[in-house]
Order: structure tokens, then sequence, then C-alpha cells
């Protein structure tokens, strides 16, 4: 297989992480099924293309056990302590045992669960925003935008919040393997850590549950049952793996890119400022412009054509579903940020059976945090310091954000 345009997508690549969206467009005009030699992998850029990578029953949404499986160094026995859970997280199932996971996992994240939130996360917003010194510069990510979805989460599970320095620790050593970051040595070593670490400790809480329930979602998820029983240790383990992992990672990066979109564009602040009822279409917008989901990883799992191009069994293919938000096929002035853009159909939460079941708690949090922060600081600007991004394939978000509030 031969590249036919110059470009290469790698994530690594500082200019890229920072803003790939001018590599996307050439990829969707010239090559929008693309084989890049770096990756090893076909990178898919257009959102009809995107989209039926997300729903073919061609693909697999189970990338992590043929990686697995065909390791034949030292790397297995590493790893294998991580695969024991992230083999059973719903992102990674097929059904029917992701049909049976979704269903035990729907009893309890129910629209009321997620709407008695409300008044907690608006408590919370406040709390966080409390503490900071509007004169001083502050680095949004790590005073603001990790904290606010950490917090609600731990609440959630009925955990303490004071835990989440370690937490932090364990989640960032995880990413390492979940995010394919290429650019850390010995990323294996500290996934197996991150994994060992987090497992054993909510091993501890669901057994505490279980001597004493409480209404904390942990408990919810022990008791849940239906007719093929309840989720064995292991699953909710790797569930409360889950929900940790993916609600606090995702929501942290939809914060800090909806900040950087709104000080890169002061039209869009002034009018959310002079119009807080817009953040329900806001949000939606912040989700499209640059999301925190920049590509879903699947396996082909039977060899069919996408594009004109033979994609054969084994292969892997990187649906880029920041691209597909920016797709002029789908999208009018797909580069420019409207706050209320209406339709909006972007492919961030997913599509069909992994549709994102966070979906409904992160568009809440985004929805209080943004406008309260938009709000309360009508002169927020950049300081001038570094604002760096994540080095990953699946996911994008800035990992420092330095700025004045006032």
């Amino acid at each position: 297989m031969n590249n036919t345009i110059a470009p290469v997508y790698d994530p690594s690549d500082d200019a890229t992480r920072r803003n790939p969206f001018p590599l996307y467009e050439v990829l969707q005009e010239q090559d929008p099924v693309h084989w890049s030699e770096s990756l090893r992998s076909w990178i898919v850029t257009r959102y009809d293309d995107v989209r039926q990578v997300a729903m073919s029953s061609s693909m697999s949404s189970d990338r992590l056990q043929p990686f697995y499986m065909a390791l034949k160094d030292e790397r297995r026995d590493i790893l294998s302590g991580v695969m024991r859970y992230l083999s059973l997280w719903l992102v990674f199932k097929a059904p029917p045992e992701h049909t049976r996971l979704r269903k035990l996992m729907n009893s309890v994240f129910t629209p009321a669960l997620i709407g008695s939130m409300e008044p907690q996360i608006n408590a919370t917003v406040n709390h966080i925003l409390e503490q900071l010194d509007p004169t001083a510069e502050i680095d949004f990510m790590k005073d603001v935008a990790a904290l606010l979805p950490a917090y609600v989460i731990l609440d959630m599970l009925g955990v303490p919040r004071t835990d989440f320095s370690s937490i932090k620790i364990w989640s960032d050593n995880l990413r390492l393997f979940i995010g394919t970051a290429k650019g850390e040595g010995d990323k294996y070593n500290k996934a197996r850590e991150g994994s060992d670490r987090m497992s054993e400790y909510f091993r501890a809480a669901i057994q505490q549950r279980r001597a004493k329930p409480g209404t904390d979602v942990i408990s919810l998820m022990v008791a849940a049952r239906d007719d093929n029983g309840t989720l064995s240790e292991d699953e909710l383990v790797a569930t409360c793996m889950l929900i940790l992992f993916g609600g606090h990672e995702t929501t942290t990066n939809l914060l800090g890119s909806a900040v950087i979109a709104l000080l890169e564009h002061p039209d869009q602040l002034l009018r959310l400022q002079e119009d807080p009822a817009i953040i329900t279409t806001a949000v939606e917008e912040f989700l499209r412009f640059d999301g925190p989901s920049n590509s879903i990883a699947r396996v082909v799992a039977k060899e069919h054509t996408l594009g004109g191009k033979t994609l054969r069994e084994g292969e892997r293919v990187f649906a880029m579903i920041n691209a597909a938000n920016r797709d002029p096929r789908r999208f009018e002035r797909p580069h420019a940020l409207d706050l209320g853009r209406q339709p909006n159909r972007h492919l961030t939460f997913g599509q069909g059976l992994h549709f994102c079941l966070g979906a409904p708690l992160a568009r809440l949090e985004a929805k209080i945090c943004i406008r309260e922060v938009a709000v309360r600081y009508p002169r927020m600007r950049y300081s001038g310091g570094s604002v760096d991004w994540i080095d990953a394939l699946v996911m994008r978000g800035p990992t420092q954000l330095p700025m004045f509030l006032d």
C-alpha cells in the first residue's frame, strides 16, 4: 500500500498535536481513507465514512485483544493485569456481552440519576471557582477542568475527594496505554501500575458496599441484576475503572478545549455572556468544533471496501471524529465557531451500540461550568504562557492552559 499524498498523520508531531485540522482537511480532500505507514493503520476523515466505521458490523471495537495476543515479548506479561480489566470495559465489548453489560449499566445511569446531580454540580463549580485568585495567573486545566469532573465522579461513586491526587496518577498512567501515546517511555509498566492500583482501590470499595450498601453508584451496581444475574466481581471493578477514567478524562478535555475556543473567538464569548441561555447549543458546538474524542479505533473484522480502498481483516482503523465534525460535506462553515449552530449532528459521543453512556453527565457538567466561567469572568484571557496538548491519538485536549480570569 502506498501513500498518495505527502502528509502523514503523526499524533506525536508537535504541530499536528496543537492543530490537526489543516492536515485533516488535506486528507479529506485528497485521500479520505488513507493508509498511514507510520501508524500501520487506516486514517478515515470524512463524516459519512467515519459514521460507517462506527456502525459497521465488519468492524470490531475490540482493538486491545488482537494487539495483546500478538505480543511475543515481556510486554505480554506486563500487560496481563491491564487486560484483565480493560477487556471487560463496555467500549471494547460486542454483543451479546455488550448488550448484557449495557442493560445493567443503563439500569444504574438513569436520566433521573443524572438530573438529580445538577444542584451538586452547581455547588461544586462554585466551590472550585471560589478557591481561585482572580487576580493571579491560573492553569485552567489543573485548577478547574481536572477538578470538576473528578469531584463529580468521586462523589457519584461515593469515594473521598481527598483520594483524587492518587487516583489522578493512576488514571494518567493508564491513559498512556489506552490513548496510544507514542512519546512516553516505559508506558506499559506505568499502565500496569495504574491498573493494579486502581483495581485494588475499587475492589476494596466494592467489598465495603457489599457489607454496608449505600445510595452511591458502586452500591447501585453491586445491587443491579437482570435475567442473567449480576455483574461479576471483575466486571464491577472494571466498570468502576471505566466510569472514573472515561467520566473525568473526557469532560476535563471538553472543558479545556471549550475555554480555548472562547478565548480564540471573543465574539462568541461575548455572545454567550450576553445570552447565557444559548449554553445548550454552545456545548454541542464545543463538542463539534474541537471535541475530546479525537478518534475511535476499530479492527477490521471482515474484509470490505471503504472509499475505494480494500480494508483487510486484522488491520487497524482510526476514524477521526474531529475531522468528520468539520467535514464541509456535512457542516456549513465547518471551521467557524457558531454557538447557536443548528442542526449540529456531530459524532463526538459515537454512534449506535457504543454511543457514550456518560454523554448526558458530560453535557450537564459542561453547561454549568462553561456558562458560569464565561459570565463570572468577562475579561478572561490568555496569560501568554504555553498551551500544551495531550500526546494521544484517541483523545484530544489541552494539558496546560495558563490564563488570567480578571
